[in-house]
């Protein structure tokens, strides 16, 4: 006889979006089963940010070798041991382990039950000889990554952005197709770790940056080696005895490129195969049939059942945990919400790093028109970052004509935490010129936000109606 669990949700993936649901709906002492066929913790934890960002994180020691003598230190070209930097990646795996661990979620009252999750109707699904019939449930079933249709891939061995992070020998010549964050960190990354390496994308590189900041960048990306071919397509794959062929077309150019190594880094989507969500009577999005339609506050067409992080579309770990949050507010105390994809950060992990926050300059342009400010503030002109010769970057904040933070980007050294100086300014309502009143220490990156308030509560000065009151208060002083 089946065993029936009826909690008040029931989680299918334990991922990031998966956990952060999970601990939140324990917060409020509601009862969770969380149903997980593979490992605890998700791509994030075992194959995607957390090991991709320690590969970089090796990368960067190597780069800093070679940087040296422009700090008076000489150093030979960097040794590079493809094994021990496996081995510091796997480590750091390792030590984060524990925090996604079966007993402490035990621990914190959630069931866990092992093995895959198959709907059974709108109001049950199975694991197995088990029944969840659950108040509520949510997809956190992650993402997967889609093969491209390339003539001649499936003939010849291949990298995806997980498996690569297995990889324990050098690699001559690496041919990375996709332009996206992650294919750029991974090209980056492998260039400085001693590989050739070629970029292809059939479109712009780093799509939806802006392009002013993602320019800058790239500009870096190909100054330390990285071929990169945007508005390229890679039309055929050659299967050899010796190596492998990549034809390339570039506009009416063609080309045939001989690479060692091909690594697929192309853009993830929701893994939602295997659920049978036709028997819940969950639909897919028309415009998008590889997307779940949803509604703003993360609800299939099954009003019991919510979608969260890259099952729901998204693409990155902060906007699944900021998901995590209303689903459960609405999903365990009937309320009315939804997240807010705006306040939460897009950062790409290349050196430099870039970050963004709310709106770029693009899309104020199309939400405001003319009615938006913008705001620059160059690494050159911070202290910090003429100290380390760490020049190379720029930060852009977009306002609206009253002084409220629309956006803000950052392209340069801790270009993340800087972004998050803005993302709190952004939650607390605070205007741009507020910024200014910010007390950082010197030298420091944060001075940038305070030099961006400056600057911003320059341009206001001139206005000609506070120039009026200024020279008002002179006349009356």
């Amino acid at each position: 006889m089946a065993d029936i669990l009826t909690p008040d949700l029931c989680v299918i993936g334990a991922g990031s979006g998966g956990l952060a649901v999970a601990q939140a709906a324990r917060a409020y002492g509601a009862s969770v089963v969380l149903v997980e066929k593979a490992r605890l913790g998700g791509n994030a934890l075992h194959a995607g940010a957390i090991p991709a960002r320690a590969l970089v994180a090796a990368a960067a020691h190597a780069q800093a070798l070679r940087d040296g003598a422009a700090f008076g230190i000489s150093a030979d070209e960097p040794k590079i041991n493809f094994r021990k930097v496996h081995d510091h990646v796997e480590q750091v795996i390792t030590a984060l382990a524990p925090q996604n661990a079966a007993g402490r979620l035990e621990a914190l009252g959630v069931e866990i039950v092992r093995g895959a999750a198959r709907f059974i109707n709108r109001k049950a699904l199975s694991v197995g000889d088990t029944e969840i019939r659950a108040r509520r449930f949510v997809i956190a079933t992650g993402a997967r990554l889609p093969v491209p249709s390339i003539p001649g891939l499936d003939a010849v061995p291949y990298f995806t952005s997980e498996t690569i992070l297995d990889n324990t020998r050098k690699l001559t010549h690496l041919v990375v197709i996709g332009g996206g964050a992650v294919a750029l960190e991974l090209a980056q990354a492998y260039a400085r770790l001693g590989t050739e390496v070629t970029v292809i994308e059939n479109g712009p590189l780093l799509a939806g940056f802006d392009p002013e900041l993602a320019g800058v960048a790239l500009k870096r990306v190909a100054e330390e080696g990285v071929t990169l071919r945007p508005h390229a397509t890679v039309t055929a794959i050659q299967a050899r005895s010796m190596g492998i062929g990549v034809a390339v077309q570039n506009g009416e150019a063609d080309q045939l490129l001989d690479a060692s190594h091909i690594l697929v880094a192309a853009e993830r989507m929701p893994n939602l195969s295997g659920l049978d969500l036709e028997k819940a009577g969950i639909r897919m999005n028309k415009a998008d049939p590889r997307l779940l339609l949803l509604s703003p506050g993360l609800k299939t067409s099954n009003p019991r059942v919510y979608a969260v992080g890259d099952a729901a579309g998204g693409q990155s770990v902060q906007a699944a945990v900021r998901q995590a949050e209303v689903i459960v507010r609405s999903a365990i105390l009937g309320t009315m919400a939804k997240p807010d994809t705006l306040r939460v950060p897009r950062v790409v992990s290349t050196d430099p790093e870039l970050a963004e926050i709310g709106l770029n300059e693009a899309l104020a342009r199309t939400r405001h028109g003319v009615g938006f400010r913008v705001t620059r503030w160059s690494y050159a002109d911070n202290d910090r970052a003429r100290t380390s010769r760490a020049t190379y970057g720029l930060a852009k904040l977009i306002t609206d004509r009253s002084g409220k933070i629309l956006g803000a980007g950052v392209v340069g050294p801790g270009a993340s935490e800087l972004v998050a100086l803005f993302s709190f300014a952004m939650t607390g309502g605070l205007r741009a010129d507020k910024l200014a009143e910010l007390v950082a220490p010197y030298p420091s990156y944060a001075e940038i936000a305070v030099r961006l308030g400056e600057e911003f509560r320059r341009g206001e000065i001139a206005k000609p109606l506070i120039r009026q009151w200024i020279n008002l208060n002179k006349l009356l002083g």
